[in-house]
């Protein structure tokens, strides 16, 4: 046994008690894991309940890392069923609050000053208390503005490592032992929750994601994002402006407030996020959305955030492109480019499944299709195909289900393609511009111009280990297709290149000779053929372009 399982043997028994608790019988058999000899004497709960609801109750009973787990993994409509995520998303953070006097000891230690000097007033009862952290309100002492600080409860870190360890051990036992950990990666995956959850303890990183969002929403006078304190923000420590509103999850019938222009506000508001921004809030659940006067919308917590690249925001257009056209293999190409195979890509199934996705929305009138949904079947899919799509991108599909569930509660009537579709055509003009079209083509040439110096040094040492026999090729006789489609390609983009190319040269011998019958003085066969192959040559460049794979 590892000495720092002998550490943790305490917390081990925690969980395996739990998960026998909940009737995981099957998962405690399968683990090595100390302490689970135990389970014969623990009382079950009731069996009535739910799967689902047994998994949401022991994440809550396990302790905040846990619960945090369970949040981010709501996140994920590719990795976990919808019955699974529902249920999930019912954890909540609110929790029993860490004593004042703590708190004082966490604010006093990253402000390296007295409470009392930097605020006026420190309300010992929190506004709010989750599993990582809790806000109290307070007045600072220079300027008397009422601000909010977030504060991250005591020693969390110290209770979530020994978690994230006990975690990791668990993923790589059923990795090895259960079907349905190796189509996951389970060790791959709990390293990303960590990396998540880390993150999510520093509170400068939550910081910088506001500052970026005060930038890109500051010509939007309906999206305001909270002003932060530079001077009294540390790593466990977020002093910001406390704002006044109504959370969205408390908003009810009897608001004055116009729902249709809530609606539409709240649904450009995610779109802009996602096409223009590439940099959204992961979560934008009703309890992090308070509405202002005038029908402002505020974004609170930041600490979990995603990222697009421009290139997944150009394919994310591509494919809702192609499922307006209705075009499976245009879909299936940019699902097999976005997905990360496990096995084998069943790409003869999975496009009789997109058929059968198209077919469901395939009726509806443009305004009635729910993007949100959609995306979501699509995911569903590459799950059950054992395919996986980027985390940012999986977290970007929930963001905007959120969104637009959201939106359309408050006004069912809501045209979502119609809002975005400004975002839409913006995005696609963009990747058009010169500027973005030079930037590409030397990017492109500079990664030539490194490969041309690199390649004879690559050459030469593969030489070298064929002669001194070390070289090992393995050949895996898989996704033929794929590269069947390649090399067909390109063997037709070179045909066509040279076809482009005989054809000026025999034009141009044309033009030289005289010959008639002549047009604007020149002969009329020679203009003929440089007329077509001029329209050969753009066409060509136009198909490589579209591509992107040059």
């Amino acid at each position: 046994m590892e000495i720092k399982a002998v550490m943790h043997l305490g917390r081990f028994k925690d969980i395996v008690v739990t998960l026998f608790r909940y009737g995981f019988d099957d998962v405690v058999e399968r683990l090595d894991l100390p302490g689970k000899v135990i389970f014969e004497k623990i009382r079950k709960v009731d069996r009535e309940m739910s799967t689902w609801e047994r998994i949401r109750h022991m994440l809550v009973d396990l302790g905040p890392t846990y619960i945090k787990f369970g949040q981010i993994m709501s996140l994920r409509p590719d990795l976990i069923p919808r019955p699974l995520i529902l249920e999930l998303r019912k954890l909540q953070d609110e929790v029993a609050p860490v004593k004042y006097q703590e708190i004082q000891e966490v604010v006093e230690k990253n402000l390296r000053r007295p409470i009392s000097e930097v605020f006026s007033f420190f309300d010992e009862e929190p506004l709010a208390a989750a599993s990582l952290a809790q806000v109290h309100r307070a007045i600072l002492r220079e300027n008397k503005e009422v601000v909010a600080v977030k504060v991250q409860r005591p020693r969390i870190r110290q209770v979530i490592e020994p978690d994230l360890y006990i975690l990791g051990r668990i993923a790589g036992q059923l990795h090895e032992r259960m079907e349905w950990g190796k189509t996951y990666d389970l060790p791959k995956l709990v390293q990303e929750i960590r990396k998540t959850l880390l993150r999510e303890l520093d509170f400068t990183r939550e910081a910088r994601h506001m500052k970026i969002c005060r930038n890109n929403f500051s010509e939007m006078e309906e999206v305001y994002i909270p002003r932060l304190y530079d001077d009294y923000c540390s790593e466990h420590v977020l002093t910001m402006e406390l704002v006044q509103g109504i959370k969205m999850k408390d908003l009810g019938p009897g608001h004055d407030l116009d729902r249709e222009l809530l609606a539409r506000r709240g649904l450009r508001l995610t779109v802009k996020q996602v096409l223009e921004d590439g940099f959204f809030h992961a979560d934008p659940h009703p309890g992090n959305v308070m509405i202002l006067d005038g029908n402002v919308f505020c974004l609170m917590d930041w600490g979990m955030v995603g990222r697009l690249t421009r290139k997944m925001r150009y394919e994310l257009i591509d494919l809702i492109n192609a499922v307006v056209d209705k075009d499976s293999e245009k879909i299936q190409e940019i699902l097999l480019d976005l997905a990360r195979a496990d096995g084998s890509r069943p790409e003869r199934r999975m496009e009789r499944e997109i058929l059968d996705i198209l077919d469901i929305y395939h009726s509806l009138p443009i305004q009635d299709l729910n993007l949100g949904q959609l995306l979501l079947d699509i995911t569903t899919m590459l799950r059950e195909n054992k395919l996986r799509v980027p985390a940012d991108l999986a977290v970007m599909i929930k963001a905007l289900i959120t969104a637009e569930g959201t939106a359309r509660e408050l006004y069912p009537e809501l045209n979502v393609v119609e809002e975005a579709e400004p975002f839409v055509k913006k995005l696609a003009l963009e990747r058009w511009k010169p500027q973005v079209l030079w930037r590409d083509l030397r990017r492109n040439f500079s990664t030539l111009f490194t490969l041309q110096k690199e390649l004879p040094l690559r050459l030469r040492q593969i030489a070298e280990k064929i002669d001194r026999g070390e070289l090992n090729i393995r050949f895996q006789h898989a996704n033929l297709g794929g590269l069947r489609s390649t090399l067909e390609n390109i063997t037709n983009r070179l045909t066509l290149g040279l076809i482009l190319a005989a054809l000026i040269v025999a034009s141009s011998m044309i033009i030289t000779t005289g010959v008639k019958p002549l047009l604007f003085g020149f002969p009329a066969l020679g203009i003929i053929g440089y007329l077509v192959s001029g329209v050969l040559g753009l066409w060509l460049i136009y198909n490589i372009l579209r591509s992107r794979k040059f």
